[in-house]
């Protein structure tokens, strides 16, 4: 198995497309996670997270939102923001000033929504059904916070023609 990454000799743009591309698929997998939990029948509420030991099949589809959620908000914040930054000849700093520069450019809406949805992360992460009303909670936020990050990826997706003036053609679709 090669560690050669496709992008790892391209120029920036090309790493920001493909970063991009790897993001969207991201995405659609997350918003599939997404429906299948908050546009079921039963909406994911303290007496759902608490019966989750009955119901494996509900915890799989848990865990798969969760890892999604985690990875595509990681993805983003480490790679496809700086890549961003680096194809607009802005120089990527440490992820909070590249949330800041991404908020002033209206990439994303707000720095503080991101922090607070890293914060979210952690906790469906490390504290995973220890109290199952807290979780519900955490969870009702993460639902909020998945649509915030695809907003971002659509938001971003959108300024590169604009701003980077790159054909549509070489750009995965937008995520709805």
């Amino acid at each position: 198995m090669s560690n050669h990454k496709p992008w790892a000799d391209s120029l920036p743009l090309d790493r920001l497309i493909w970063t991009l591309d790897v993001v969207h698929r991201e995405g659609a997998h997350l918003l599939y996670s997404w429906r299948s939990i908050f546009e079921g029948e039963s909406q994911p509420d303290a007496t759902w997270v608490a019966a989750l030991d009955e119901r494996p099949e509900e915890a799989v589809r848990l865990e798969a939102f969760v890892s999604r959620f985690g990875r595509m908000q990681d993805t983003m914040a480490d790679k496809l923001i700086p890549r961003w930054l680096d194809a607009l000849a802005e120089s990527p700093g440490s992820q909070i000033e590249n949330l800041n520069r991404a908020e002033r450019l209206g990439v994303i809406s707000s720095t503080e929504s991101w922090l607070i949805a890293r914060k979210l992360r952690n906790r469906l992460v490390h504290e995973y059904m220890r109290d199952a009303s807290d979780f519900a909670a955490a969870l009702e936020q993460a639902k909020v916070a998945t649509l915030m990050l695809i907003d971002t990826y659509n938001r971003l997706r959108d300024d590169l023609p604009r701003r980077l003036t790159i054909d549509e053609s070489r750009l995965p679709a937008s995520l709805s």
